[in-house]
C-alpha cells in the first residue's frame, strides 16, 4: 500500500523544537507494510502474552516488522522472552541507557521501517483481526493519517473491566473529530496505528509533556489529517498499579500535565472553538479526578494521592460543581486521616498497657543506674 496522505503546507510541516522529526526511509529501500514496535521496561511478565497476540496475526516478514525495544529493564529479561517466543521472527534492541517512556517511544519510531506504525506497549494486547481491520481502513481512506479501534480496558490478569464508548456505530472516517479529541483522551496507544510519514511531517511526541503526550499527538494528527475509526474493540489496554500512569496520578503530575497539554492543543483548534473546548476539557479532567481517581485512592487509604487529585482538580476548574465535590472529597480524606489517628492511638495504648516491668524492677524502687 503506497503512502497516500494529503499534502501539507509549509507551516503545518514545521514540527518545532519540542517535536523531533524522524528521517524518511530512503527511496528504493524495501519496506514492510507494518512496523509493530513494542517498547518495554520491567514488564517481561506480560511480554509473552503481548508477543503471542501479534504473532498469531503475523503476515510474514515481508509485510510486518516486529521489534521489541527495551529501555534498560532492571528487574527482568525481555530479551530472553523474545528469544523464547520469537523464534528468530521478533527483533530485539536494547537502548544504551534508560531514558523514560517517551525516549523509548522515540527510539521505536526511529527504528520503524514500515509504512504503518503500531506502538504496542509491552504489557498490552491486540485481538485477532486488529491489523487486518485497520489496514482495510487505511485502504478505504488513503488520505487518513491514522486509524484506531475501540479499546477494552483489562486488569492485571487480563480480565475485561470496561470498553471505551463507541465513536460511531459503524467503521469509517470521523467527522468533527478534532474538537472531540481536544476535550479528552479518547485513544489508548495500543489501539491506534499511524502512517510513518505523519511522524516524519508533524514530529514525534512532544517532550514538554510527561503523562498525556499521546493525547496531544492524536489531537495534532486530527488537526491535519482525516482519522479512520474501527468500531470493533480490537485492542486491550492493561490497567495496573505499577504503571507509569498510576505513579503520575499519585503525585498529581497527571493534572499538571493535562494543563500543559490543553495549552498546546489550543492553537490546533479553530479560533472560535478554543475557549469553549478549553473550558470543557479542564472541567472534564477536574471531574474525572474527583469522581474516579480520588475515590479509588480513598478506598485504598492513599490520603496523599487523594489530596493531590483534589488540588489538581481545583487548578483545572473551579465551577460550583467542581468546588462542591472537592470540598466533599477533602472532608472524606480528613475523616480517613482521623480514623487512622484513632487506630494509631489505640494501638499505642494497647501496646503500652500490655508491657510488663523488667525483671528485678520494683514499681516503687529506684531506677537502674543507666536510667537515672
Amino acid at each position: 500500500m503506497p503512502d497516500a496522505c494529503a499534502p501539507m503546507s509549509r507551516s503545518a510541516r514545521s514540527a518545532g523544537p519540542h517535536r523531533q522529526l524522524i528521517d524518511p526511509i530512503p527511496a528504493g529501500v524495501a519496506r514492510p507494510l507494518w512496523s509493530v514496535m513494542i517498547p518495554t521496561y520491567n514488564c517481561a511478565a506480560y511480554l509473552r502474552e503481548t508477543l503471542a497476540s501479534v504473532l498469531v496475526q503475523d503476515p510474514g516478514a515481508e509485510l510486518m516488522q516486529i521489534e521489541v525495544v527495551d529501555d534498560c529493564s532492571t528487574r527482568d529479561d525481555p530479551e530472553a522472552v523474545v528469544d523464547e517466543l520469537g523464534g528468530g521472527r521478533v527483533a530485539f534492541f536494547r537502548r544504551s541507557q534508560n531514558g523514560g517512556h517517551r525516549a523509548n517511544f522515540r527510539t521505536c519510531l526511529e527504528r520503524s521501517r514500515g509504512r504503518l506504525v503500531h506502538l504496542l506497549h509491552g504489557d498490552d494486547l491486540v485481538a485477532p483481526g486488529f491489523y487486518r481491520k485497520l489496514q482495510a481502513g487505511f485502504e478505504a481512506a488513503p488520505n487518513a493519517g491514522a486509524a484506531f479501534c475501540r479499546q477494552v480496558f483489562v486488569d492485571e490478569g487480563g480480565a475485561p473491566m470496561l470498553r471505551s464508548e463507541p465513536e460511531r456505530s459503524e467503521s469509517g472516517l470521523l467527522e468533527g473529530w478534532l474538537e472531540r479529541i481536544a476535550v479528552r483522551q479518547l485513544i489508548q496507544t495500543p489501539s491506534i496505528a499511524v502512517r510513518r510519514e505523519v511522524y516524519e511531517t508533524l514530529g514525534m511526541f512532544d517532550d514538554r509533556l510527561s503523562w498525556v503526550e499521546d493525547w496531544e499527538m492524536w489531537a495534532r494528527i486530527a488537526a491535519h489529517y482525516p482519522v479512520w475509526y474501527e468500531a470493533e474493540p480490537l485492542a486491550l489496554y492493561r490497567m495496573h498499579g505499577s504503571s507509569n500512569s498510576d505513579r503520575h496520578r499519585r503525585s498529581g503530575e497527571n493534572l499538571r500535565d493535562v494543563r500543559r497539554a490543553v495549552g498546546l492543543i489550543q492553537p490546533l483548534l479553530p479560533p472560535k472553538a478554543r475557549r469553549r473546548v478549553r473550558r470543557e476539557s479542564l472541567r472534564f479532567w477536574a471531574m474525572d479526578a474527583l469522581c474516579d481517581r480520588a475515590p479509588g485512592m480513598l478506598a485504598a487509604g492513599d490520603v496523599q494521592g487523594t489530596l493531590a487529585q483534589i488540588e489538581g482538580a481545583l487548578m483545572c476548574s473551579r465551577t460550583p460543581t467542581v468546588a462542591a465535590l472537592a470540598v466533599r472529597r477533602s472532608a472524606q480524606a480528613a475523616m480517613l486521616v482521623a480514623m487512622h489517628g484513632v487506630r494509631l492511638i489505640r494501638r499505642v495504648l494497647a501496646y503500652a498497657s500490655s508491657r510488663r516491668p523488667r525483671v528485678g524492677r520494683s514499681s516503687s524502687g529506684p531506677l537502674p543506674k543507666g536510667e537515672r
